[in-house]
């Protein structure tokens, strides 16, 4: 028998947790975690739980979204979920259940509920009928207005070991040497590594992060030339996502809606972003060995050479790791990449 989570990689105890949970739930529930940890995916298999007990075509009809007594709510546009989305989901959650004991309502972007909204499904979060369950997921509490996320009871899910990725993906049927490379490259995200882990190009991104140190230059324009460069390695990996929107695009025809449209576009900023923010981190990864290399402590990125990884003072790398980190952070507040990225290399540049 397939039970809901099966298929999920790493989050042993948060799964533990939520099959607790399915036998008595509660009203409503905030899933947090970083972008492509696999947030959503758990709530969505959460959510098939409380409708299903054991019915596999129930179940089926929750994953695709078809299930008469479960709600998807989701933003309009690129914008947010607005007022009137939530006045409807108000009225929804007074209605009796069609099929199963209860109702369910899941926002997988509930951090794009605005203020209006959130106010006006307060009341029916602080007074739900017995027959209906929330289930929220945004990236962190701060996403929602405090007046919702303490109504709900938050499931927290971290990054996943590099380990257990690579075990997972191998357990799925991906060969070992790939498995491998998708699990570094993801950063302890499992909904990146499943992405990534059919791509050939995998490696290569990894190559390109890690060459930058080596190749910063003093001139403005080679900043920009990188930066080009690592948004151009990323290109290929999202290749499978484009071709699955595509696929889905193609089989509504002229009928696919601009509800499905915005969902895509968004969905493949996000993989975008995860990417970006991936390559950061390994050539992060670059200064940290650095610094560790000249203090006697185990290196992780084998594969690189040894007169690089003395090619500056412990000093200077752990500065240049900083100097990432706000990298990150101008990423998160929407700065253009190309900018982030061009910035960061002209200054690793100037500090080399």
């Amino acid at each position: 028998m397939v039970t809901p989570f099966d298929t999920i990689i790493g989050h042993r105890g948060v799964i533990e947790l939520l099959e607790r949970e399915i036998v008595e739930p509660a009203q409503s529930y905030l899933f947090v975690g970083p972008s492509n940890v696999g947030k959503a995916t758990i709530a969505r298999r959460f959510a098939a739980a409380l409708l299903c007990d054991e019915d596999q075509a129930c179940f089926s009809r929750v994953l695709t979204g078809v299930h008469p007594d479960l709600a998807l709510v989701e933003p309009e546009g690129r914008a947010s979920i607005t007022v009137d989305q939530a006045r409807s989901v108000v009225s929804q959650a007074t209605r009796t259940p069609l099929e199963s004991d209860r109702k369910v309502f899941l926002l997988e972007e509930g951090g794009m509920m605005n203020d209006e909204a959130a106010n006006a499904l307060l009341k029916t979060l602080e007074e739900p009928t017995p027959a209906t369950v929330f289930v929220i997921v945004a990236e962190t509490e701060d996403d929602l207005p405090e007046t919702v996320a303490s109504r709900c009871r938050t499931i927290v899910l971290g990054r996943v070991s590099e380990q257990e990725v690579e075990a997972g993906l191998t357990q799925l049927g991906i060969e070992k040497e790939q498995a491998t490379e998708a699990a570094r490259i993801a950063g302890g995200r499992p909904g990146l590594a499943l992405a990534l882990a059919t791509e050939p190009q995998v490696a290569d991104y990894r190559r390109v992060w890690l060459s930058i140190p080596m190749r910063l230059g003093e001139h403005p324009g080679d900043a920009f030339r990188l930066a080009d460069e690592t948004m151009a390695a990323a290109e290929p990996l999202l290749a499978a996502l484009k071709e699955r929107q595509q696929e889905e695009r193609d089989s509504l025809g002229d009928d696919a809606p601009k509800l499905l449209r915005d969902r895509q576009t968004r969905e493949l900023k996000r993989a975008t972003d995860a990417l970006y923010v991936t390559g950061l981190e390994i050539l992060a990864s670059f200064y940290r060995d650095v610094a560790a290399a000249q203090f006697g402590s185990p290196v992780r990125n084998l594969d690189v050479p040894v007169s690089a990884l003395s090619s500056m003072t412990p000093m200077r790398a752990i500065a240049g790791a900083e100097r990432i980190l706000v990298a990150i952070e101008a990423l998160a507040t929407n700065q253009r990449p190309q900018l982030a990225f061009a910035n960061l290399f002209a200054d690793l540049a100037a500090d080399a």
